[in-house]
């Protein structure tokens, strides 16, 4: 199933996707919860949400983030793709020396919950803090359920679904600040979307492909098999000794072909249109803004 969040004349409810691309409003089923309250409550929720029909037509819906506000910061992944580590290491940001050695263990990183947007809202280029504002595709995992200690072998059992999300970074501060918390959590930073897929439309992720354009431009592109770490180690390694939970996100890193990677490096700039699409989980559309906000 495809489940949404949208709002509609101010009220904000849950839909769930149709065959032909509509949005049905699942209020009459799930009354005024959440996804993540759903997620809670998928064994029962679940085949409910999955057998209602005649379901209302949403008319003029706007979509925002699947779970537009987490209940933790989302965990993330660094360097997960082999030839994204190379461009990365080739660019200099990170080590003067330009260093491409491949990590040996997942470079696990957060986001934190302010960053989420909607997967066609503008992308707020904080033109007073960063100059180097640059994107990122990636496939994203909500957990179903949770727990510690999860085994690689039964780590996809605890997982609810999948989403998109484009972990925008500021470089500058990526590299200024020698961590990546604040480089990967300005407000907006975090598009996702455009709905979230159950486990089970999915199958086997790694048949997955990753892709990104920037004004028409292809950018990015690779399967997600090609994960250096795949889902089942990242959840297992996250969970070694953290307690996962329901609704929590991963974000499972992002291929090679972003900005930085070029020569000289392809930063986003106001007006710049970006997309982020993944196989079966459609696409984000996000237009770099060019407003200063009032503080």
């Amino acid at each position: 199933m495809k489940l949404v969040t949208f709002t509609e004349s101010e009220r904000v409810a849950l839909g769930r996707m149709d065959t032909e691309g509509r949005v049905r409003d699942l209020s009459e089923v799930v009354g005024a919860r959440t996804l993540l309250d759903v997620i809670d409550a998928w064994e029962q929720l679940g085949p409910v949400i999955a057998a209602a029909a005649d379901l209302p037509v949403v008319d003029t819906p706007r979509l925002l983030a699947p779970i537009p506000r987490p209940r933790r910061n989302l965990f993330a992944v660094g360097k997960n793709y082999r030839d994204h580590v190379r461009e990365f290491g080739r660019s200099g940001y990170e080590h003067p020396d330009r260093v491409d050695v491949m990590p040996t263990v997942p470079i696990v990183f957060s986001k934190v919950p302010t960053a989420v947007t909607g997967p066609y809202d503008e992308i707020d280029p904080h033109l007073t803090v960063t100059s180097d504002l640059d994107y990122e595709a990636e496939l994203a995992v909500i957990i179903g359920r949770g727990g510690r200690g999860i085994p690689v072998d039964r780590a996809l059992d605890h997982v609810w679904g999948y989403t998109i999300i484009n972990d925008v970074t500021a470089r500058d501060l990526q590299r200024d600040h020698q961590q990546w918390l604040l480089g990967k959590s300005l407000d907006t930073f975090a598009p996702m979307g455009p709905w979230a897929v159950t486990a089970d439309d999915i199958g086997d992720p790694g048949t997955l492909e990753v892709s990104s354009t920037v004004n028409g431009e292809p950018r990015q592109k690779a399967p997600v098999s090609d994960l250096i770490f795949d889902i089942p180690e990242l959840i297992s390694v996250i969970s070694a000794g953290i307690t996962l939970r329901s609704g929590d996100i991963i974000a499972t890193g992002t291929p090679a072909g972003v900005g930085i990677g070029f020569e000289p490096p392809r930063f986003l700039a106001p007006g710049d249109v970006v997309e982020c699409a993944i196989t079966g989980l459609g696409a984000l559309r996000n237009t770099v803004g060019s407003k200063v906000p009032e503080e």
